[in-house]
């Protein structure tokens, strides 16, 4: 029964109840893992996700939104989609114990990988592997860098990620510290502590 509603008649229609219609193009940007690397030396860490529709764009994106508040050396995107994930863990049990040995095969590709080793921390890069496959890279990792006590673990395609190239390096010499963003630097509760001792000694 059509509603009698006049604020529901002057809707568009958007298909018929129950039929699912496919997506136009753009409909929704996709979404990309956003990873930095705060200081020289340091290993890259997951720090959060843009929403884009490309790759180019995300890493813009990820720059103004993620590296405007503290020191950057370097930045890199991927598309999630790309980024394989194991199983996570409860905390017990070692995730790469769930993980099995799969059998070389394919043409030998360079993969990242990424532990978790803490809940509600990030991950983090502990290294490279050649594998044929994300599969592979994944089983890999185990043989490479199981050290025990890992909540989860990503590996990705090196070919898939967006790095920050040599040319565009420059782009964090002109973010030094901004502490004067940060609420602590204003030092509140010691200016409140003097405004205090002041007003006793009225």
């Amino acid at each position: 029964m059509d509603s009698l509603d006049p604020r529901v008649l002057r809707l568009p229609k958007v298909g018929e109840p129950g039929v699912v219609q496919p997506k136009v193009a753009l409909d929704q940007f996709g979404s990309f893992e956003v990873f930095v690397q705060p200081r020289e030396g340091k290993p890259f860490q997951h720090e959060g996700i843009v929403h884009s529709p490309n790759i180019e764009l995300a890493y813009v994106l990820a720059k103004e939104t993620f590296t405007r508040r503290f020191t950057c050396t370097s930045l890199y995107v991927v598309e999630t989609r790309n980024v394989f994930v194991s199983p996570l863990t409860d905390g017990n049990r070692n995730v790469y114990d769930l993980i099995a040995a799969v059998p070389a095969s394919g043409e030998k590709e360079d993969y990242e990988v990424y532990h978790l080793q803490k809940r509600g921390k990030q991950h983090v890069h502990v290294g490279s592997v050649k594998a044929g496959g994300l599969e592979e890279a994944m089983s890999m990792a185990k043989l490479a860098f199981n050290a025990g006590g890992i909540y989860n673990v990503w590996t990705i395609r090196h070919s898939d990620i967006r790095f920050t190239k040599p040319e565009e390096l420059d782009l964090w010499t002109t973010l030094p510290e901004k502490r004067f963003r940060d609420a602590a630097d204003y030092k509140g509760g010691d200016k409140l502590k003097n405004f205090l001792e002041k007003r006793k000694m009225l």
